[in-house]
């Protein structure tokens, strides 16, 4: 399908959608804070293709739903939706889409729409390349982008925008007066920065347990579980939005959300069935859930998804049973855009490429052949857009406040945003509003760097500042926002007397 009629179809759908709308919901007006809470299923069907490497993949079997999760926060004069998508990625165009839809439906201004992906690696079909990504490439090279590579399903990328667009329309019609509570907890036991430093210089991803030539973890972890829950009149909870860094790659065993699933199981558990978990992932792009240093065998698919979820949902847990809620205002949102070169691959690297991908990968060897087809399709994306429009965003709910970058970013670069903030809770989310790949920190960019995360290709390609040039972006947004107050339990009634029944000394006879 050529890219340029299933954008036509995607805007085409938006606007059909959005003339069988009669009520146009606008924000409340009165002053009163109110929130709603929505989901809506994006299950891929058995046999599409997953996404999640650089070559063919299968989805086989099923294991629990992928979802979208959306909230909409009103202050009574302002809103924002922020909306988790259960997905590897999510490409820029159907956040567009999806956000012009809403504003038709509802209103809500297209730059205070946040769309973040989990990263599952267990997901449906949108990416890693595009519907007609590469129509105006050689035969050569479409034939690597459409036949040898992770390819989007046209349908599914659809589909996908609609649900974005349908959940948050729910969780506006929905929306009620509501208390927010805020609070953070800290898991350390199921997040690992998997980068190494060894002893030859470089740095190695995932170098192995036991690995002898290991000298230290090459970056930090961020353990800090953030989370905002949202309570009705009648002190139920409606729903939650959580926060954490972790690699969403547990493979619990066919289509999932994968450990996302058990975060919302062990909140659903808590608080009932009804309760929307709306998960947004932190920077995380050298975080997974395996521990190279660990003597131990690593748990497997299920039971790894369990330790990870369930972990981070009983966190979760904590939190929403201890903090106070109250009035979460104000709610704000600030954008903007950058311009990011890529990479460039040598004339060289380019030409030994082209050779290896016309022999058969047995030969050349797999992972040779992997990248120099990820080469080869870098060097024809350069002849089209030689750098990549970038959106970084700034959403403020009350005290917190949601910084967005759309690459899988380096941990380091989120605390780098969290030390810049004023707000009380900060919260770097990767995977927002676009895909551009890894973004390492420049360091893993130089002399000493390396892994897989810094390897060029036509997913992972943006120059080494970029992620300062993020980082920067994002600060500067939060700084042109007021933090609100966090909500405080009711003071203690003045101290009287003592309780009469412990005011004594012992009694021993």
């Amino acid at each position: 399908m050529n890219r340029r009629h299933f954008l036509g179809f995607t805007g085409m759908a938006a606007a059909g959608s959005a003339a069988q709308v009669s009520d146009r919901q606008t924000s409340s007006g009165d002053g009163r804070f109110r929130a709603g809470f929505a989901e809506r299923d994006i299950t891929p069907a058995i046999g599409m293709e997953q996404p999640g490497g650089y070559g063919k993949a299968y989805l086989r079997s099923f294991h629990d739903p992928c979802k979208i999760r959306a909230v909409v926060f009103d202050d009574g004069s302002k809103r924002v939706a922020l909306v988790g998508i259960d997905a590897l990625i999510i490409p820029r165009d159907v956040v567009t889409a999806a956000r012009k839809q809403i504003h038709e439906r509802c209103g809500i201004e297209q730059s205070a729409i946040l769309a973040g992906a989990s990263h599952s690696h267990s997901s449906g079909p949108v990416g890693m390349v595009l519907p007609g990504e590469y129509d105006h490439a050689s035969p050569l090279v479409r034939k690597l982008a459409y036949e040898h590579s992770s390819m989007a399903d046209p349908g599914y990328l659809l589909r996908v925008q609609t649900e974005i667009s349908n959940a948050v329309f729910e969780a506006d019609r929905t929306r009620g007066e509501a208390a927010c509570a805020f609070g953070s907890g800290s898991e350390k036991e199921v997040a690992f920065n998997r980068r190494f430093r060894m002893k030859n210089g470089l740095t190695y991803t995932h170098p192995g347990q036991g690995n002898p030539e290991i000298v230290e973890i090459a970056g930090p972890i961020d353990p800090e579980v953030g989370v905002i829950g949202a309570w009705n009149q009648d002190g139920k909870l409606l729903g939650c939005l959580v926060h954490y860094a972790c690699h969403a790659t547990t493979s619990p065993g066919g289509i999932s959300a994968n450990w996302i699933y058990y975060l919302e199981k062990m909140i659903r558990g808590a608080f009932g069935q009804d309760a929307v978990v709306v998960f947004l992932q932190g920077f995380c792009g050298d975080i997974t859930q395996v521990n190279n240093l660990s003597p131990h065998a690593q748990p497997t698919g299920d039971q790894y998804a369990r330790l990870v979820g369930g972990r981070v949902g009983a966190e979760a847990v904590k939190v929403l049973l201890s903090a106070a809620p109250g009035v979460a205002v104000p709610v704000e949102a600030r954008t903007t855009l950058l311009r990011i070169p890529r990479r460039v691959a040598s004339p060289e690297k380019v030409r030994r490429s082209l050779e290896v991908v016309q022999k058969d990968p047995k030969d050349v060897g797999i992972t040779n052949w992997v990248f120099a087809k990820e080469t080869v399709m870098l060097d024809a994306l350069l002849t089209k857009a030689k750098d990549v429009e970038v959106e970084v965003q700034a959403v403020q709910v009350g005290p917190a406040v949601f910084v967005t970058a759309p690459g899988e970013m380096f941990c380091q670069l989120g605390l780098d945003i969290k030390k810049g903030s004023q707000f009380r809770f900060t919260y770097p989310v990767e995977l927002a509003n676009g895909s551009a790949g890894y973004v390492p920190t420049e360091e893993a960019l130089g002399r000493h760097g390396g892994g897989y995360e810094t390897r060029l290709t036509s997913y992972s390609n943006l120059v080494p500042p970029a992620g300062r040039q993020m980082v920067e972006a994002g600060v500067a947004l939060v700084r042109g926002l007021t933090p609100g107050s966090v909500p405080e339990p009711p003071k203690a009634r003045p101290f009287k007397e003592p309780w009469s029944y412990g005011n004594v000394p012992p009694e021993v006879s």
